[in-house]
């Protein structure tokens, strides 16, 4: 947004350093200046900001002037909301808020006799050098006061309403012409702010058509309000409306604004009118104020402060003063903070105050936003560099697994990545495989009150979407060999007996994606590589670990592709499910080749202890391989081979491994439901030179662990021997 300097400090006079030096101390304080501008002498400069949306108060020249007046110690000026007096009326201009959820409060106020013309003096001026459109004088004065103080309003030719004002829910199917001249087709849960028989404007987003000032309008009803941020977002976002008052209700205006905008607009258009205008004001201000929405916005409770919690997080400064009582108190009530000091004990200093938020600062909520708003305001540079006490900073109990698995994936070729925390209902419905935590409970999504987006409404429950969105964002840039993971928190919610979420649970969660070329093994096909490198590096992310007791499953959920999927089991619990995605998601997702993807809970896995690395002297003598080609029934698994040979505890085996798994669709070498299974083990001494005879009494005992589990030595392929 622009900032003009010359009105800036119309609100903060007496600022004591020039233009540049003004736009660094904003910047260096969190109210970002991008650009400078000058205008000529005696114009000033034009601030380019770039204003975070969680400071909307800052949205406004007296926003960013009160940051001004807060960093110099220096008096705002009070906004003049001086009106003549009103001509009193029997019956006050009726207006009624059937949304009472929505709209938290409504104010109005009747105009009569006013003069429609070109706006003149400081509108005009600051208009022309901002490159704002001006209209009218009445239309000028809401746009001024939206530039000047922040809060939307609106002005209604009074003669065009029909009875009185009704804030409510939208027809479904009503229409209603906009400002723009567009007309859109109302949906039900719109918010509108309408007379006894139609629609009058889109709250919170734009006026109406029928209703708006013209040259001719006599009589003007100026309305200020406060709508629902969600409702503002959720209907500006439908009908493709993204408005200055849209931009402002979306992230939450100031609930006390209201009467203050209503009374400057009121003011700029009764003295804009001329020197013959004579309009006046008709009854007092009708201020209709929802005390459930009030309680939670205006008059939160008062946040407890302690001083020597201020120091203690803030640490030492440049200055020897260092923060004291009497700077954390300037700050907080320059910046619009109530501070009352709080009775103490003879335990307690008198350092704690109960610190009353101002209503234009929602982001503040807890006692650390209030330490960092005196941090934010004293300079950051001004704070010592010093490193924190030992003993202060304490990794977490999962701080080494967590960066083993990261190191273990990053030699395994994969990249981190980071996806977007939200998803839509559907990828929840499809990926959301969390199982119900106890009998009686079950979990459910975990929506969000204010989402960002019309697509992307509920916390994740899965990381895979996010995965398989950037998996398919690489593939549409021609990237065809990817190699992602991600760790990050998944969410679900135990739901209560009437079905509402209560308890938000969050859980630590991998997932691993790959697509593309991947090198084919003796045991698998090229096409079959990808599920294999993925079954690895599940294996190699647990071998981090003491002997987990790892076994896989061919069960998986209905997102990957059957016969191409299967799960990992820890103790007989699924830790990770892994495979192919399902052609059907593919072809929906208009993916150009094969995904494959695993999805890893990380929590149990941080309940293992890491494996001590343990370096071993190299053997000087030479090792012997001993190949064994046994036929298995398909009902016998490999971890049951690995298993049998492990238990015969011999030392001088030191690895052993499948070479080769060979099935003959015709049933001849190898009959059906039967596989050959081609093994090598290998034997060294790390003291002597084996004897042939020990490696004979060691062959015939891994012979008999196969044929134990039912395996046959297949005739003909007795132990080969490798000198």
């Amino acid at each position: 947004m622009n900032i003009l300097t010359k009105w800036l400090r119309a609100y903060a006079p007496g600022i004591p350093v020039d233009d540049h030096q003004l736009a660094q101390d904003l910047t260096l304080r969190g109210i970002a200046v991008e650009g400078v501008h000058s205008l000529g002498p005696g114009n000033g400069h034009l601030f380019e900001m770039d204003i975070t949306t969680n400071r909307v108060d800052a949205m406004n020249h007296y926003g960013i002037a009160r940051e001004a007046a807060t960093i110099y110690d220096l008096p705002l000026t009070a906004l003049d909301t001086t009106l003549p007096a009103a001509t009193p009326i029997a019956t006050p201009f009726p207006v009624r808020i059937e949304a009472p959820a929505l709209c938290g409060r409504f104010t109005a106020r009747v105009l009569r006799g006013v003069t429609i013309a070109p706006s003149t003096g400081l509108v005009a001026e600051f208009f022309t050098v901002l490159n704002q459109k001006q209209i009218s004088n009445a239309v000028d004065a809401s746009n001024f006061v939206l530039l000047g103080m922040g809060h939307p309003t609106h002005a209604f030719d009074l003669d065009r309403i029909e009875g009185g004002i009704v804030v409510r829910l939208a027809h479904k199917g009503e229409r209603l012409k906009l400002l723009d001249g567009s007309e859109r087709i109302l949906e039900g849960d719109d918010l509108v702010v309408a007379d006894e028989r139609k629609a009058l404007a889109l709250a919170g987003v734009m006026g109406g058509y029928d209703s708006m000032i013209t040259p001719g309008t006599k009589n003007i009803l100026v309305e200020a309000a406060w709508f629902d941020p969600a409702t503002v977002r959720r209907s500006a976002r439908r009908h493709g409306l993204h408005t200055d008052a849209s931009h402002r209700f979306e992230r939450g205006a100031d609930f006390n604004a209201a009467p203050v905008a209503n009374a400057l607009v009121s003011r700029l258009i009764l003295e804009s009118g001329g020197a013959d205008a004579k309009g006046v004001v008709e009854g007092e201000l009708i201020d209709i104020v929802i005390p459930e929405i009030a309680a939670r916005t205006a008059a939160r409770p008062a946040i407890s402060l302690s001083v020597k919690e201020v120091q203690r997080h803030l640490g030492t400064t440049l200055a020897l003063e260092g923060i004291t009582r009497e700077i954390v108190a300037q700050y907080l009530t320059s910046l619009g903070c109530i501070l009352t000091p709080q009775p103490h004990s003879q335990s307690q200093s008198e350092d704690l105050f109960a610190a009353t938020l101002p209503s234009w600062r929602l982001d503040l909520e807890r006692e650390i936003d209030l330490i960092e708003e005196v941090a934010r305001v004293y300079g950051y540079n001004k704070f010592a560099n010093t490193l924190p006490a030992p003993g202060i900073v304490i990794a977490q109990p999962t701080a080494a697994i967590e960066a083993a698995v990261r190191d273990r994936l990053l030699a395994l070729g994969f990249s981190e990545a980071i996806s977007s925390t939200f998803c839509s209902q559907s990828d929840s419905d499809l990926f959301d495989t969390h199982s119900t935590p106890g009998e009686g409970a079950t979990e459910t999504p975990v929506a969000m009150e204010n989402p960002l987006s019309d697509e992307a409404t509920l916390l994740r429950p899965s990381l895979v979407p996010g995965m398989v969105t950037m998996l398919a964002n690489n593939l549409n840039r021609d990237v065809r060999e990817v190699r992602l993971f991600e760790r990050g928190t998944v969410f679900t919610a135990i739901a209560d007996d009437a079905g509402f979420p209560s308890t938000v649970l969050e859980r630590p969660s991998l997932t691993l994606g790959l697509t593309g070329s991947t090198t084919p093994g003796a045991l698998y096909s090229a096409a079959d590589a990808p599920f294999y490198e993925l079954k690895g590096a599940i294996e190699s992310l647990l071998s981090l670990t003491d002997d987990p007791g790892l076994s896989f499953i061919s069960d998986a959920p209905k997102w990957l592709e059957p016969g191409r999927s299967a799960t990992a089991c820890i103790g007989g619990k699924p830790i990770a499910r892994f495979g192919e995605l399902a052609a059907g998601e593919q072809a929906a997702r208009k993916l150009r080749q094969p995904v494959f993807l695993a999805e890893i809970d990380l929590a149990p896995l941080y309940c293992l202890p890491l494996r001590k690395v343990t370096a071993r002297e190299l053997s000087r003598f030479q090792a012997v391989e001993r190949d064994f080609s046994v036929l298995f029934p398909d009902s016998v698994r490999w971890a049951e081979v690995a298993s049998a040979i492990r238990a015969l505890a011999i030392p001088e085996l030191k690895r052993f491994a499948p070479i080769e798994v060979f099935r003959d669709p015709k049933g001849k070498s190898v009959p059906e439901g039967s596989h050959a299974l081609l093994l090598r083990c290998v034997f060294q001494s790390s003291d002597r030179t084996l004897r042939e005879d020990e490696i004979t009494a060691w062959s015939s005992s891994v012979a008999a662990a196969l044929t134990g589990l039912g395996g046959a030595i297949r005739d003909g392929h007795e132990p080969r021997k490798t000198p």
